[in-house]
């Protein structure tokens, strides 16, 4: 008995206005027709299929969820809380509808979770891929506005996870796609990745708890400043920098690095520490604190690692050793 191929629907066979109501159909959505910024925040992102993702190991399911974490990170970096989201999507004519709908399962489920009250989204055809631009919309809570302490110098740096996993599980990736790609797909063999199961996991679907705003405020936490590591730790921190005025401080000995990040640099011969400072793609929040609330957020944020401090502007962005060098944070 011959094998089922999946359906196909190509969208010249139900229309634009078509597909997007047939992928609102029991969301618990109505697609918004103006997101508008009220007194809040925007966060601005656009991704682009060979630039920013490769779909021979990106599952379109996880690239959407992906996605509107990207944007969302931005917002949470403010401390805000997301409310709306605006998605539109380029698409060629290699997606059919099914695609879409298995990208926008994606979306709905980052939306659901993140608690956005407003959806939007929009098709438009492309010649190169698939393209994804996204707004999100953030606002302050009363807990949280005029409680805002301003930056000084020594704040504690403080990072919502560890990195270089992300980078490293891209390499993996990219590792599987070389050898599927030599082989060709008739002689190529499902490969073991359970070992790498950790570091897939932090590539292709990473995770900003959405619940950060009130564990911080709880405890009567309010960061002075904030910024959103997606694309290397060394570009978050000189971004803080700008955005404040001073120096930083990072301290290598503190860098939270897991240690399957460690096996696989080792596997390839790469540097950890490089991966963890220059990687990208590790979805992480950094915030800074006062000092003086050190030992109460290290008892009750167990999440966020202390890495390092604000510091004077002449001293710059620096990473210091264990035997006190100290080395420019420099972007690659």
């Amino acid at each position: 008995m011959a094998e089922q191929k999946p359906q196909r629907t190509e969208f010249s066979q139900i229309g634009h206005r078509a597909a997007v109501s047939r992928l609102f159909e029991g969301s618990g959505y109505t697609n918004t027709p103006d997101i508008t910024v009220w007194d809040g925040i925007a966060s601005h992102k656009m991704m682009s299929q060979g630039v920013d993702f490769d779909l021979v190991y990106n599952p379109l399911k996880h690239l959407g969820y992906k996605a509107v974490l990207n944007v969302l990170g931005e917002i949470y970096a403010a401390f805000h809380r997301p409310r709306a989201l605006s998605v539109a999507v380029g698409v060629s004519s290699h997606f059919a509808f099914e695609d879409i709908a298995e990208f926008w399962g994606g979306v709905l489920a980052a939306a659901k979770e993140h608690s956005l009250k407003e959806l939007h989204l929009d098709l438009f055809p492309s010649i190169n891929g698939l393209q994804i631009s996204l707004m999100a919309i953030g606002v302050q809570t009363r807990t949280v506005a005029g409680k805002i302490p301003v930056a000084s110098s020594k704040d504690l740096i403080c990072l919502g996870g560890n990195v270089g996993a992300a980078y490293m599980g891209q390499h993996v990736l990219e590792r599987e796609k070389g050898a599927f790609l030599a082989a060709g797909e008739k002689n190529a063999k499902q490969p073991d990745l359970s070992k790498y199961k950790y570091l897939l996991s932090q590539y292709l679907c990473p995770e900003i708890p959405a619940n950060v705003i009130d564990r911080f405020t709880k405890g009567g936490f309010y960061p002075s400043a904030g910024v959103f590591d997606s694309r290397g730790l060394a570009e978050a921190i000189n971004t803080l920098c700008e955005k404040t005025g001073f120096g930083a401080k990072l301290y290598l000995d503190r860098l939270p690095i897991a240690s399957e990040t460690f096996s696989m640099a080792a596997e390839i011969n790469i540097d950890a520490v490089t991966a963890a400072i220059n990687g990208g793609d590790d979805y992480r929040l950094v915030y800074t604190l006062p000092i003086e609330q050190f030992e109460a957020f290290h008892k009750e944020i167990q999440t966020f690692d202390v890495i390092g401090h604000l510091a004077h502007s002449d001293v710059g962005c620096v990473l210091v050793t264990p035997d006190g060098a100290e080395l420019p944070l420099k972007e690659l």
